[in-house]
């Protein structure tokens, strides 16, 4: 028993600690922003739209896509700041629908499913969360 009591201590005291943490908390969205763009996280919706939309390979798809990153980091500029010329130079079947999957704000909403960042996907695991602490004391 003693262990399961020590255990709810320290779950109420990191509990009271992340209350205060995240009341004060700030967050510099334009900052994550640029953070995910230069850090090139949309680098997966590149290659998974390499298989979708142009029937690639996947093995090739990273490759190419491996390029367009050695591209972008030699140029200091985030994979959607690269021209539909710069990427086509890497490989012809690139067209013009690419750009619509290489935002970040598209990378988070096409994950989707259930737990996933889409903002819908967010806000409907944020109200369950709330509804199942409804009436509940810690």
């Amino acid at each position: 028993k003693p262990p399961v009591f020590e255990a709810a201590g320290l779950l109420g005291l990191s509990i009271a600690a992340m209350t205060g943490m995240v009341a004060d908390s700030a967050f510099r969205t334009e900052r994550m922003r640029q953070a995910a763009e230069l850090g090139y996280a949309t680098a997966t919706d590149l290659a998974d739209w390499l298989v979708r939309e142009a029937d690639i390979p996947f093995r090739e798809a990273h490759h190419i896509t491996g390029a367009a990153v050695k591209l972008a980091e030699q140029q200091g500029v985030a994979l959607d700041a690269l021209s539909l010329e710069q990427l086509k130079a890497i490989d012809a079947r690139v067209d013009e629908r690419v750009f619509n999957a290489l935002s970040v704000d598209a990378s988070v909403a096409s994950r989707a499913s259930h737990g996933g960042t889409a903002p819908d996907q967010v806000r409907l695991r944020v109200a369950e969360a709330m509804a199942a602490l409804e009436g509940e004391s810690l």
